[in-house]
């Protein structure tokens, strides 16, 4: 493991224990910052002391990495917003009408009801205050979508963000605490008021630039499917993409096109090398022309939306042009770990982002391990040649982002090398065309031929990974994959890697006992399967039952058949749970599980004449009867309430409850009732 000997590997390494040392456990700021400002001065002290014997002193590496671990805990509690005073989780504000001034600072997708934005807070209750708030305005087809740098003035309530209420649900909660936006507002026309549309912010600049090229490019004629298309390959926003569409690139292996990143990076850098190659000719043209092409490459990044993806590949090669410029050769592991470095040093949440995470990852397996597989084989002809790169870059990037992928989307499109080779050599002619149309639009020059061409391509290239998606028995869903699995696979494929280059007994056999080792985690996880539960889900308006018996699940609904196809609450739980066999049937009103009683009361409120007194009772579909006088007769130990009652139903039950001291449980506001 030659790497390790790399200096920034290592103390990227360390920067990144210091960040998750301060996001697992609650480390205190200053005591960490005093340490980084102590180290640092310690080290720079005797540095000076040593300073021809740097390289041979064991105190000076370890002081190092005390000191980096300790930058690594600072800068990410520098960048958690919480520890500051002025906070607005610091105040009582739950529960209360506020008076909240806020700006938009970024556009999310929308859904069916809601235009969505994360909003940064700037007083409440004429309090200057400081946070992020996820902006949930009623879709009003009147009123345009508003743009970054915006302000506003409310008055209403701060609600909390919904925790999953199903077993192994997306935790969109946890999802945005990593953002730092910990509430969210529920808004329409009628209770906002706009202050100001006036720019303040770099990025308040680029959303009207990308606003501007958007209206133009549907002034040229530009509309819906092709639109949505170009402004994701050449824009890096997303929001506007059909969900059926979007699905489709996710299902044949090609999602990764429509993230801005390296390819894009690339065919940017090639074209302006090209355009400004003249000013070499200048006295100064050898030091202008790479500040220029890092300053255009900086912005795009910025108009892109700093993704992971572009921040990475804007500083790998930046990082490229300034070794260019110096004539010095450059390492691609020293570059890809030096642009990590960076980020994590101003951005450490990036480390929690899955893009970040699989940049990186694609980029490593195409660097190590894509050419050990074209060394298999030297086709003779140049097409040949070029299918053969394309294929081993693709299946490279495919090996460095499997486990990670298998275990956050729990599925593998088995035909990805297919779309990837059809589809990445015309990728640089799309991109290359893409710019030029917005060159010419933003100068209103574009002729209709154009856009009909160009809309022309990318229906077609809609149109070919529709097609690839549709062999749906050639993606491999639903697969159970833990962190420790992923954690043993990439050790895995690093220690095949050293066996093709080293060849010798050691690393086989370290790659033989990590694989014992993840049939091992295999064998484990199908043994902690083996136990039964009974489930009350929730869904609204709906009533979903589950009695899972080892890795067998037995569903009883009222679903219709295209409700229970696409019902994600019963998905999540066959993948969490390692679900290999799920039966479906009508809904009962009686159920026995592990020596207790179920007794479900619908609409038609039947209870009346039985004999036996139930353990639980489970109320759905808002049953219309005396909830004081039901529970005297059958004396229940435990009353639930699924999300398909009334609310107001509800709330009466959970009163009477509370009286007589019953345990209640209301499955859109707790989650879903598990017996174990």
């Amino acid at each position: 493991m030659k790497l390790l000997n790399f200096t920034i590997i290592q103390l990227t390494i360390c920067l990144v224990a210091g960040i998750l040392a301060a996001h697992y456990f609650v480390l205190n700021f200053y005591v960490f910052l005093y340490l980084s400002i102590g180290l640092t001065v310690c080290i720079g002290f005797y540095a000076f002391l040593i300073r021809h014997k740097i390289n041979h002193s064991a105190l000076f590496t370890i002081l190092t990495y005390l000191c980096i671990i300790c930058i690594g805990i600072t800068t990410y509690n520098l960048q958690n917003d919480k520890l500051r005073p002025r906070h607005y989780t610091h105040h009582n504000f739950n529960n209360s009408v506020s008076n909240i001034t806020f700006q938009i600072k970024e556009r999310l997708k929308p859904d069916l009801y809601n235009d969505k934005y994360i909003v940064s807070i700037k007083t409440v209750n004429d309090k200057k205050t400081i946070g992020l708030l996820l902006i949930n305005i009623k879709r009003d087809s009147i009123i345009k979508p508003y743009n970054v740098d915006d302000l506003f003035y409310t008055s209403t309530t701060l609600k909390t963000i919904q925790k999953p209420l199903n077993p192994y649900q997306f935790d969109y909660n946890k999802y945005l605490e990593f953002q730092q936006v910990y509430h969210q507002l529920y808004l329409n026309s009628t209770n906002i008021l706009q202050l100001s549309n006036s720019k303040h912010t770099i990025y308040g600049y680029a959303d009207l630039l990308r606003t501007k090229i958007n209206s133009k490019l549907i002034e040229a004629g530009f509309k819906d499917d092709a639109l949505s298309i170009m402004n994701a390959l050449l824009l890096g926003q997303r929001q506007t993409i059909d969900k059926t569409i979007y699905s489709n690139y996710v299902n044949s292996g090609t999602v990764h096109i429509l993230a801005v990143s390296g390819l894009h990076i690339g065919i940017i850098l090639i074209i302006l090398n090209y355009l400004f190659k003249p000013l070499l000719y200048l006295k100064y043209g050898y030091y202008i022309r790479p500040f220029i092409l890092i300053i255009i490459m900086c912005s795009f990044a910025i108009i892109a939306g700093l993704k992971p993806s572009v921040t990475r590949a804007v500083l790998m090669f930046s990082i490229i042009t300034i070794a260019r410029h110096f004539e010095r050769g450059t390492n691609i592991y020293n570059t890809l770990v030096i642009s990590a470095f960076l980020i994590l040093l101003f951005k450490p949440n990036f480390l929690f982002s899955v893009g970040f995470q699989m940049s990186y990852l694609a980029v490593l397996g195409i660097v190590s391990i894509q050419p050990k597989i074209y060394n298999l084989w030297r086709p003779k002809y140049k097409l040949t040649n070029k299918i053969w790169q394309i294929f081993t870059v693709t299946l490279a990037a495919q090996a460095g982002v499997v486990p990670i992928s298998l275990f956050y989307f729990h599925q593998f499109p088995g035909l990805f090398f297919i779309s990837n080779l059809v589809v990445i050599p015309f990728l640089g002619f799309i991109l290359g065309l893409g710019m030029i149309i917005i060159a010419l639009a933003l100068l209103n020059i574009t002729h209709h031929y154009i856009v009909v061409i160009y809309s022309f391509i990318i229906d077609c290239l809609n149109n070919f990974i529709a097609w690839v998606a549709q062999f749906e028995s050639f993606l491999l869903r639903d697969i159970s994959f833990t962190i420790s699995q992923v954690i043993v696979s990439y050790l895995i494929i690093t220690a095949l890697v050293q066996v093709y280059k080293y060849r010798n007994f050691k690393w086989t056999t370290i790659s033989l006992i990590l694989i014992i080792g993840l049939q091992s985690i295999c064998f484990f996880n199908h043994y902690k399967t083996q136990n039964n539960a009974f489930i009350i889900f929730n869904k609204s308006r709906y009533t979903i039952l589950g009695q899972k018996q080892n890795r067998t699940l037995n569903i009883n609904h009222n679903l219709d058949s295209i409700q229970y196809n696409n019902n994600q609450a019963i998905t999540y739980y066959k993948v969490g749970e390692s679900i290999t066999i799920i039966n479906n049937d009508s809904l009962q009103n009686l159920y026995q599980y592990n020596k207790k009683t179920i007794l479900v009361i619908d609409s038609l409120a039947v209870y009346k004449g039985i004999t036996f007194q139930p353990d639980y009772i489970l109320l759905r579909n808002s049953p219309r009867l005396n909830l004081n006088r039901a529970s005297d007769s059958l004396k229940p130990k435990y009353i639930i309430a699924d999300a398909s009652n009334y609310k107001s139903y509800v709330k009466r039950w959970k009163e009477t409850c509370r009286h007589k001291k019953i345990p209640f449980h209301q499955t859109n506001e707790k989650g879903a009732f598990i017996l174990k």
